[in-house]
């Protein structure tokens, strides 16, 4: 397959019920793939990158799942970030108990908002988030879908993290690789998929700018972390400190 091409093919997990075994399963070993692509931080870079004038008190997470890697950036960014709402959007409620009373030791309010992410998108926003975040989230969605779920992040916060898998031959090596993590074959199936659905270039910059994101002045980066991460960052200018 040309590099240049992205292939968007549904992936196993999401036709699985909440408390299909094999899902279940799969939604660990996604929390040991994390780990092995440092995703926390990756993420921690990407939040510096956006340089905010004030510590972000309203926080969204879309596609959250059980919501632990949200969790694990929040243990490593305090205790300057506290006081948080956050709202972790997915189509299920995948967030136990433990997880929510980590978050209130770390002072941060969790919301569980159960909708699917382009029906959220397509309808005017009930609050403004300061940051949105994105985790192996937005290579699930063709082009035209993508604009209108971009379109909605755009409308509703004001900083914008996306990290996602990076399209080319050394992830597509690395997501047949997963099995040495004990991943099942529900993982073992979409790792690949997932690569051949992600990103390279400036695909998330172009499309953003497809959304009409552009138009309001949005400072965006885009850049491989690496070794199989393709992350994007967009912020508004009234947002952030220090300058441009």
């Amino acid at each position: 397959m040309n590099a240049r091409e992205r292939r968007v093919l549904p992936e196993a997990l999401d036709d699985l019920a909440a408390d299909d075994p094999r899902g279940q399963r799969s939604r660990r070993d996604l929390r040991r793939v994390h780990r092995a692509m440092r995703s926390v931080s990756i993420l921690l870079r990407a939040v510096a990158k956006l340089r905010f004038a004030v510590q972000p008190t309203r926080v969204l997470e879309l596609g959250a799942g059980d919501g632990t890697l949200l969790l694990r950036l929040a243990q490593a960014l305090r205790p300057r970030w506290n006081g948080v709402d956050v709202t972790l959007l997915d189509r299920h409620d995948l967030v136990s108990d433990d997880t929510r009373a980590e978050f209130r030791k770390l002072d941060w309010r969790v919301t569980v908002l159960r909708a699917d992410a382009l029906v959220w998108a397509a309808v005017p926003p009930p609050c403004r988030y300061d940051v949105c975040f994105a985790n192996l989230f937005l290579h699930h969605f063709d082009a035209a879908a993508l604009a209108l779920l971009l379109r909605g992040v755009a409308a509703a916060s004001a900083g914008f993290v996306a990290c996602e898998p990076r399209r080319g031959g050394l992830a597509r090596s690395g997501s047949r690789l997963v099995c040495f993590l004990g991943a099942n074959e529900v993982t073992r199936e979409d790792a690949v998929k997932s690569v051949d659905a992600g990103f390279t270039g400036r695909e998330l910059s172009e499309a953003w700018a497809t959304a009409g994101s552009a138009q309001t002045g949005w400072i965006t980066e885009e850049y491989l972390a690496r070794p199989f991460t393709h992350c994007f960052t967009a912020i508004l200018p009234s947002a952030r400190g220090g300058g441009s």
